[in-house]
């Protein structure tokens, strides 16, 4: 009985993980055809989400990297916006992340606001963004 709960329990969270691994994946599929360019990493240049999807799920699941706790995140974006509206517009975040500290290049700024701009405002709301990239890991 404990077992199969537990089992529930992993399959929950392996579900889960294929959820957001999916989701981010996503981002970097410019073309939607289940693959991404990662040149320096594959000689072929590309790697497919079917071979991504059992390997991240395996770091997730062995939790080699720990994630950033998600109020550490929201604490973050809100020193960005001191008026505590709960959002940042299109071009604050272009400011914040290509003039302050590591800059972003322009690729890495166009696949992050492909993800983290609500196309009907041209904002980043970031508490749902930050929702979205954080997994749970109860």
């Amino acid at each position: 009985m404990a077992d199969d709960r537990s089992r529930e329990g992993t399959e929950t969270a392996v579900a889960e993980f294929h959820k957001k691994i999916k989701e981010a994946f996503e981002v970097f599929d410019h073309e939607s055809n289940n693959t991404v360019d990662v040149e320096e990493e594959e000689p072929t240049g590309y790697i497919r989400f079917e071979k991504f999807l059992p390997v991240m799920t395996e770091v997730l699941l062995e939790r080699r990297y720990r994630p950033i706790p998600e109020d550490i995140l929201l604490r973050a974006f809100e020193v960005l916006d001191p008026a505590k509206h709960g959002f940042l517009s299109k071009e604050e975040l272009i400011k914040y992340m290509t003039e302050e500290g590591e800059p972003f290049s322009q690729e890495e700024m166009e696949e992050m606001l492909s993800a983290a701009i609500d196309p009907e405002s041209n904002s980043v709301h970031y508490k749902d963004y930050i929702t979205m990239m954080v997994i749970d890991e109860n």
